[in-house]
């Protein structure tokens, strides 16, 4: 258990089936007892909630950071870190869009060369003098001759 919540959970299991003090059963569990009496002072966020839902549907492709613009623009003053916690917890997350379609099927093979000046290839070479000069040389080869 690593969490307040669980811990307040784990207190109150042995209080009722063991009958058990909370101060006993805070020591067994390893809690503070402070925080078995902690009640959260966050406000309801159901307004919110349900606008970001409703700018996510309008906007798809937009993340939580441009829909908290979209939020400040309407005149609501959030953090941008809440407007992200309520992103993930709502499950707005963007889509990834998937990645190229690559060709199915086995590629034809190279044609057998047996002539020369069937085929060419070419390639740019470039290298610097001690100089500091560049300088740049193509490679013509025939495939066959070499």
């Amino acid at each position: 258990m690593v969490t307040p919540a669980a811990k307040r959970e784990a207190v109150a299991h042995l209080q009722t089936t063991l009958g058990m003090s909370e101060r006993r059963a805070c020591a067994v569990v390893g809690a503070d007892r402070t925080s078995m009496r902690y009640r959260s002072c966050r406000t309801d966020d159901g307004d919110l909630r349900s606008r970001l839902r409703e700018l996510a549907q309008q906007r798809r492709r937009f993340g939580y950071r441009r829909l908290h613009i979209l939020l400040r623009r309407d005149g609501i003053t959030i953090n941008r870190k809440k407007t992200q916690r309520l992103y993930r917890e709502e499950g707005l997350t963007v889509h990834r869009r998937k990645g190229r379609r690559r060709a199915v099927g086995a590629r034809a093979p190279a044609p057998v060369l047996a002539l020369p000046n069937q085929r060419w290839s070419l390639d740019f070479v470039h290298d610097q003098l001690v100089t500091e000069r560049r300088f740049r040389v193509i490679n013509i080869v025939d495939d066959v001759t070499r």
